[in-house]
């Protein structure tokens, strides 16, 4: 006896039916479970090959911020020694300037200003000392009080103009490294 003759012939059609449902159901399932495996493969090689490409770019970012962050470096370390000149050639000029003002205010030095031949004498120059004759230019002291004034003031300029020339020295160096360092 065969497994057909089992089911009731009534109920034969509706068998065959639910077979051959059952076989197109397993064939899909197959198809189905094939195209999956495949899929997921094809999406797993996807996945790997971006992954990758982003590490790449990672690594290439990271690499590009560490030349800049080197640059930014080196070029801080410039400024800071340009700076560390800049004020030594400041306090220098202070010293100096101070010490001519010292200088003068214990009358050990003397500023004086050249007179043009009109002006004092009416052209005669000074008399001459006893040892010697006087061929120079006929100059007249200043008062001491002006002649710290004067220095003073020719001191705020030098000072000013070693300022200009250490601003001029930090744009140099910036635009030469086009970057900016950060709290400028």
């Amino acid at each position: 006896m065969s497994a057909l003759d089992l089911i009731p012939v009534p109920l034969r059609p509706w068998a065959a039916v639910l077979a051959v449902f059952f076989i197109a159901a397993a064939g899909a399932w197959g198809a189905w479970s094939v195209q999956d495996w495949r899929y997921g493969n094809a999406m797993a090689q996807q996945e790997t090959k971006a992954a990758e490409k982003a590490q790449g770019i990672a690594e290439a970012m990271a690499a590009q911020l560490k030349r800049e962050q080197d640059q930014r470096l080196a070029l801080e370390g410039r400024i800071k020694t340009d700076e560390a000149t800049h004020y030594k050639v400041l306090t220098d000029e202070k010293k100096a300037r101070q010490l001519v003002l010292d200088r003068l205010a214990t009358a050990d030095l003397r500023l004086s200003v050249l007179l043009t031949a009109g002006a004092g004498s009416a052209g005669m120059s000074t008399a001459a000392g006893a040892g010697g004759l006087d061929h120079g230019a006929t100059r007249a002291e200043l008062d001491p009080a002006h002649a710290q004034r004067i220095i003073g003031i020719t001191g705020d300029g030098d000072e000013g103009l070693t300022a200009l020339a250490a601003c001029q020295g930090w744009v140099r160096e910036v635009l030469a490294t086009g970057a900016v360092p950060p709290g400028r």
